[in-house]
């Protein structure tokens, strides 16, 4: 049976208004006129009106369009040719930088909220040099290989704020801070050993590495916390500025490893012999993979670091390859009996009490106390591959000096001991101030000096053997090299002059 087929009435409605909606105007010459105006398609008004839009906008600058658009001739011809010269390009837009001239980021300007929290308050500036009887801040530097977030970065501004409020943090997030990954764990402390006035104390470190304690946990139903699974990805340990202030080693070494308990046997247990006894469980590592540790404080600071406990704590932490001392004292086992004098019972002559006394260094050249200390130090860590003794000019003679031992001579192993030993900063820690006196100078150009004589001696110990060494120090402006130089010139005058 045929298919109907319909004829359609309607069909799509013309793109043209019709001729019933046309609107006569009074400004048209003619009725052709007007049927030419309405017979235009929508999108032809619209390109006509872009048109007329654009031609009107660019007409001032149509010269200069057509100009930069028209073939370049080159001036040898366009001179035979008599052309006129073609006008000169139009400047560039003026880039946005900033102070140190690099180029600033696309968009408004960070709120000035963000850029001051960006900025530590706490911080340890990189103060002038002071006087010889004074102490002051000095200026470290992180530990390579450390992780850091980027600054400015939404993370480094999180863990500053965090950092800044720390002593509500701790409170309100005491159940929370444990759980953060490790390397943010050990970020937060760096930070807030660095911004928070009072440093990190023994309670800060068992909240972050250790969470809240065991009690704490029960009474809110949580599940108990294995330490070393939840601090098995956690490599560095920043602690500058605290230690002497909020936080002591023997804090320290007594929350990372604990006491060593006594296992008391099993009443069915039988034991091998009467007399042998317990079995003692070793010490709990805390953090078993800590490879970092900055251990730097700032100069003069109460109470004092013992080189005593940190022996004793290098002993459980062979596993290190970057430490920073950064203004520790000189090496000494017995610092407080520096003016301390006994008198023998067999020659009835007072002699010094202690290893180091007040001027050993100054007028006996003696560093035989700092060298042994120095040397049972390297055997401990003798896996370090960076060593940071910032503002320890003082002393670091100490290591390029030789003893005279039980025979042999006792110094510090730079190919054996320490041979792994790649960096070491050797800087002061100051900066020369334009209005520096001329004791301060040469004081800093001594310390230049003996960094200089320190890479020079590890150098020839090792003699190309084993990896070379960079030794970072700080270096003098032309205007102190003259005064250094003008000062050195005028002793050598005074020597001479002397009669013999």
């Amino acid at each position: 049976m045929p298919k109907k087929r319909h004829q359609f009435k309607y069909s799509k409605p013309p793109s043209v208004a019709p001729a019933s909606l046309s609107l006569s105007s009074p400004s048209q010459p003619s009725q052709s006129g007007s049927s030419e105006h309405h017979d235009r398609s929508v999108n032809e008004l619209l390109a006509d009106l872009r048109r007329t839009t654009v031609s009107s906008s660019t007409g001032s600058n149509s010269s200069s369009f057509s100009a930069a658009t028209a073939p370049s001739v080159p001036p040898t011809l366009r001179h035979i040719l008599q052309l006129p010269e073609p006008p000169a390009i139009a400047p560039r837009r003026p880039q946005r930088r900033d102070l140190h001239g690099r180029r600033l980021p696309p968009g408004p300007p960070p709120p000035r909220s963000w850029i001051s929290l960006s900025q530590s308050r706490h911080a340890t500036p990189f103060s002038s040099l002071p006087e010889d009887d004074e102490h002051g801040h000095i200026r470290h530097w992180a530990l390579p290989g450390a992780y850091a977030p980027a600054e400015g970065s939404l993370v480094d501004l999180t863990l500053r704020h965090m950092a800044l409020d720390w002593t509500q943090q701790r409170d309100w997030n005491r159940f929370y801070v444990y759980t953060l990954p490790s390397r943010l764990r050990s970020a937060l402390l760096a930070l807030v050993s660095e911004i928070y006035a009072p440093g990190v104390s023994l309670m800060d470190l068992k909240l972050v590495l250790s969470g809240p304690s065991e009690s704490e946990l029960t009474e809110y139903g949580l599940d108990p916390i294995d330490v070393p699974v939840l601090n098995s990805d956690v490599f560095s340990l920043d602690l500058t500025g605290s230690l002497g202030k909020s936080l002591t080693l023997k804090e320290l070494h007594g929350f990372l490893f604990g006491p060593k308990k006594a296992i008391a046997p099993a009443d069915d247990a039988v034991q091998d012999s009467w007399d042998s006894p317990a079995p003692i469980v070793g010490p709990a590592h805390l953090v078993p993979n800590l490879t970092h540790l900055s251990l730097a404080i700032n100069p003069g600071s109460t109470p004092p670091v013992s080189w005593k406990q940190l022996l004793s704590l290098a002993g459980k932490l062979t596993q290190l390859t970057q430490l920073s001392l950064a203004g520790w004292p000189e090496p000494s086992l017995t610092p407080n009996a520096k003016f301390a004098k006994v008198t023998s019972p067999t020659t009835g002559r007072s002699v010094q009490y202690g290893g180091t006394g007040p001027y050993s260094h100054v007028l006996d050249g003696d560093w035989t106390e700092a060298i042994l200390v120095l040397k049972r130090l390297s055997r401990l860590l003798y896996s370090l591959e960076y060593l940071d003794l910032t503002g320890c000019g003082d002393w670091i003679r100490a290591l390029r000096e030789k003893s005279d031992g039980e025979f042999r001579l006792d110094l510090v192993d730079w190919t054996g001991d320490w041979g792994k030993i790649t960096t070491l900063r050797l800087n002061s820690g100051y900066a020369l101030a334009d209005n520096s006196s001329k004791a301060q100078v040469l004081r800093f150009a001594d310390w230049i000096d003996e960094a200089t004589a320190v890479e020079r001696h590890v150098r020839i110990q090792r003699s190309g053997q084993g990896r070379s060494i960079t030794v970072e120090r700080d270096s003098l402006s032309e205007t102190a090299q003259a005064i250094v130089n003008r000062e050195r010139l005028t002793n050598l005058l005074i020597i001479f002059s002397m009669p013999y």
